[in-house]
């Protein structure tokens, strides 16, 4: 057998996949050779493009000049590392001190090949260098003109060219560029130093305009984290970047960093600062304006979360043809500590005074979305008005838009680190995060969840009350009424004008009466499709059962082998599946209108056993227990069966829905019917109702659920206070049975 030992050996067309294909634009490609100033350890960086034409037109001898006072390279770090693509000095130095010589900053690039990025921008390239304490410096010279855009043969000539037909000429010399001269960058004169790097690229590649360096200044002057500036944190190592056009320093008017301040001050509805995620405690730890919260990610008001569950919920099959479900095992997210900090608006025209946005508010926070930075050095493109790194507007239009704030209206900053975070790293391309095994998915989700769950919960009560404030405001001045009596004052003199007016306002009494109505109607028949949907699982299994049996039967009819009673006994079969049916139909059919206005006294464990039917296979499956207490004569309740009906139903649902996921021994709920008191208290030992939430649970529209439809517990208090019943969470201890959640309900009228 012969055998042959085989090299790799690249085609020089490699570099342009490196620099030119890998890199998108000549926003990311500076924005490389400046981290790479900055792992060097440099204060400074100027760039400069040079001798273009005056709207930044690219000209034969224009060039851009990137120079810093950075450690620079020996003759033996040229030769060993840079010229060597992919080298692992950084990613090695990476593993043992993660920090420069000098500053101590976290080094950035680890991959090596951040410095291809030169040939996005040009195919002339020379660089000039000076480490410290050294008498000479040395250039290296690439001239990649005289080969094709693709490096795929020597222009005049015909052969393949590899990467090492490529020869890069290093000189050495006496000092006359990397010299002791003052030097401007930015708004300040530095001294140039004795050491350095200067890059000198020509014969450029692309088109330049005005847009593109205020793009390119803009993303520079965010390398660093301006909420550093906003919050005045005292940052050591200052590194400092500053853009010449044609000799003149480029500016923009940085007064946005001041204005977005003021607005963080005074027109933020919440401003979450101090978050940290902790993965050894899976808590989120934050100021909600100040005020210390706290929250579990293994808390069922957080499981319950979409996009949390899809993500680390572990599927289980229960039972044989039912699809695979979340019954509460969750996989711990792997991506590590991070801390974060939101400022969250309110978008709306309508917003109260005190958070109203103007035109040029909303344009500058717009320009603004959630950052991500490693060790204070930002993650392009993530923080872009245009990049949707967290999928938010992706989730807004697939799940559903009241889940998520929209994109535009949270400004926030996300920390990671290398040392903390090593799961999570940069692409090759410098374009965000690889999304490589869980850990960048397991980030995202984390975010996604929190965020939304602040806007299910947090923002929602903060736009009920606004809701509220404005119907309360109506109510309590009697604003239509007032407008009315000042129109007839003045048209008093005009009996045609006073007789119209009275005529309009008679007939929007009528209106509001009809319209009233109405909303009661609305409201009596709200439970019927929460009870047909509970049901409707268990009637189609046994619909679908009673008809297999029918085909069974028929089938042996015609065979001619059964036998009288074998037909009797699977006709006694069917009977009790169409029985169960028709009893569970009945018990829905009290819900409609036309049950609802007979009252009488009614025992209400009647009606709760008939409830109790239409869920006791939801129960079993969940792994419910339920038990009923009775004490004293039984309890009497003057309405309809459809009150009760509805009322036993909002109950069953919410503690059903909060007790499925949670992962404890066992799952109870208790009923108890206290005839002596004429009152019932509804107990589960679920998560309970948060603080946050006690205000709002009675609320219209309100829920702690994520599909929900927050009409139940509304429902259920508006149909008691007609008949001068009520219910409440229960607020002394003598009212609270489980840990859970603990309503009780009167049937003691008012007065009485």
């Amino acid at each position: 057998m012969n055998k042959k030992t085989l090299k790799i050996r690249p085609y020089a067309r490699l570099l342009t996949m490196l620099g030119d294909q890998l890199i998108k634009n000549e926003q990311i490609a500076l924005i490389e050779l400046i981290k790479n100033a900055y792992d060097a350890d440099a204060d400074w960086v100027k760039v400069s493009l040079e001798n273009f034409g005056n709207n930044l037109e690219v000209l034969a001898n224009s060039k851009i000049i990137i120079e810093d006072n950075g450690e620079g390279m020996s003759l033996n770090t040229i030769e060993k590392s840079w010229m060597n693509p992919a080298t692992p000095i950084k990613f090695v130095k990476k593993g043992e001190s993660k920090k420069t010589k000098k500053k101590k900053r976290i080094i950035q690039g680890e991959k090596g090949i951040g410095r291809f990025s030169m040939l996005k921008l040009g195919k002339k390239i020379l660089i000039t260098t000076r480490p410290e304490n050294s008498d000479v410096e040395f250039e290296i010279d690439y001239d990649f003109s005289a080969y094709d855009n693709d490096f795929l043969t020597e222009k005049g000539e015909g052969k393949e060219l590899f990467i090492d037909d490529l020869n890069i000429e290093v000189r050495t010399k006496k000092p006359a560029i990397i010299v002791d001269k003052e030097i401007s960058v930015g708004y300040q004169p530095f001294n140039r130093g004795n050491h350095g790097t200067r890059i000198e690229i020509s014969n450029l590649k692309g088109k330049w305009n005005e847009k593109k360096i205020e793009n390119i200044y803009n993303d520079i002057s965010k390398l660093e984290s301006i909420f550093d500036i906003i919050f005045k944190k005292n940052k050591k190592n200052v590194f400092t970047v500053g853009i010449y056009t044609n000799g003149k320093r480029y500016s923009l008017k940085e007064d946005y960093i001041e204005k977005l301040s003021g607005l963080f001050d005074t027109k933020a509805v919440f401003k979450i600062y101090n978050g940290g995620y902790s993965s050894l405690k899976k808590e989120f730890t934050f100021l909600e304006n100040g005020i210390p919260k706290s929250m579990k990610i293994d808390t069922p008001i957080f499981k319950k979360n979409r996009v949390f569950r899809d993500r680390f919920c572990i599927l289980e099959k229960v039972e044989e043809n039912i699809q695979a479900k979340c019954i509460g095992k969750y996989r711990t997210p792997e991506c590590g500590d991070f801390s974060f900090n939101f400022i969250i608006f309110d978008f709306d025209k309508n917003a109260p005074a005190k958070y109203l946005l103007d035109d040029n508010d909303r344009q500058l926070i717009k320009q603004h979305r959630i950052y991500l930075y490693r060790d204070g050095i930002r993650v392009f493109p993530y923080g872009d008005p245009e990049d949707d790194w967290l999928k938010i507007d992706t989730y807004r239009g697939t799940i559903s838009a009241g889940q998520f704030f929209s994109n535009d209206q949270v400004v926030g900053w996300i920390e990671i680190s290398k040392a903390g975070n090593p799961k999570l790293k940069d692409k090759t391309n410098r374009e965000g995060l690889i999304d490589e095994g869980d850990a960048t998915q397991d980030f995202t989700t984390l975010i996604q969840s929190f965020l939304s769950y602040f806007r299910l919960h947090q923002f929602k009560q903060y736009q009920e009350n606004n809701k509220d404030k404005i119907k309360q405001d109506i109510f309590k001045t009697e604003e239509v009424k007032r407008q009315y009596e000042e129109i007839k004052k003045h048209f008093r003199d005009n009996p045609i004008a006073i007789n119209a007016i009275n005529d309009l306002y008679k007939t929007y009494s009528i209106e509001r009466k009809y319209l009233t109505q109405r909303v009661e109607a609305t409201e009596d028949l709200a439970s019927v499709g929460l009870s047909v949907e509970t049901a409707s699982h268990d009637l189609m299994l046994m619909l679908s059962k009673g008809i297999l049996r029918i085909d069974d039967l028929m089938k042996d009819c015609m065979g001619g082998s059964i036998t009288i009673d074998r037909i009797i006994e699977e006709l006694q079969k069917l009977r009790g599946i169409f029985s169960f049916i028709e009893t569970q139909m009945k018990d829905i059919q009290l819900l409609f209108r036309s049950s609802k206005q007979r009252r009488r006294n009614i025992r209400v464990d009647d009606i709760l056993q008939k409830v109790i039917r239409i869920y006791k296979n939801t129960l079993t499956r969940a792994g419910i227990k339920l038990e009923i207490e009775k004490i004293g004569s039984p309890l009497i309740a003057k309405c309809t069966d459809a009150v009760l009906l509805q009322l036993f139903i909002n109950l069953f649902d919410n503690s059903i829905f909060w007790l499925t996921d949670i992962n404890i021994k066992e799952k109870i709920i208790i009923i108890k019917l206290d005839g002596n008191n004429r009152k019932l208290i509804f107990s589960d030992n679920g998560p309970g109702i948060s603080k946050e939430d006690v205000p709002y649970i009675f609320e219209a529209f309100y829920t702690s659920k994520e599909e929900g439809r927050g009409l139940g517990l509304y429902i259920a208090r508006q149909l008691l206070e007609r008949i001068d019943y009520s219910i409440w969470l229960a607020d002394i201890k003598a009212d609270m049975i489980l840990s859970g959640a603990n309503f009780v309900v009167s049937f003691v009228k008012q007065g009485e």
